[in-house]
């Protein structure tokens, strides 16, 4: 099996963080910070060069792959925030947080936002929080 590309690292948040250059971006990334700790009662640590991530859980699929991530988590892309949050948006309650959300665009575990003033936080956390406790659900046992 291939070893999964992205690890939990050693790597600075703050410098992570320091070095975003739009200070919006910035002021959004710590907001982020703040709610997803709040969230999973974990600290922020980097999760391959640029994703900062909270909390860790082992996964174990049928197929045989297995590894650690981040309960969830979020980076800071060219042009937009990636705020991931697993298991996806297919669920009746997470399309209704979508349609509150504000403005967004989705991929399959990926939400990618311009800038937190065009969402409503407060749905935005309440899909984090679903989203945590789906991933603590499936995957019970805490990694390594």
């Amino acid at each position: 099996m291939p070893e999964a590309k992205t690890k939990e690292t050693t790597a600075s948040v703050a410098a992570y963080l320091a070095a975003i250059e739009d200070d919006t971006r910035r002021k959004d990334c710590r907001t982020l910070v703040t709610m997803m700790k709040r969230v999973t009662g974990s600290a922020p640590k980097m999760w391959g060069p640029s994703i900062v991530g909270f909390g860790r859980y082992h996964y174990r699929y049928p197929s045989g792959h297995e590894g650690d991530s981040c309960l969830t988590g979020f980076s800071s892309r060219k042009s937009e925030i990636t705020v991931y949050l697993l298991p996806g948006y297919e669920t009746p309650e997470m399309k209704a947080f979508l349609a509150r959300l504000g403005k967004h665009r989705i991929g399959k575990s990926c939400l990618y936002l311009k800038r937190l003033s065009e969402v409503d936080l407060a749905v935005l956390e309440r899909m984090v929080v679903k989203s945590v406790a789906e991933v603590r659900r499936r995957y019970p046992t805490p990694a390594g």
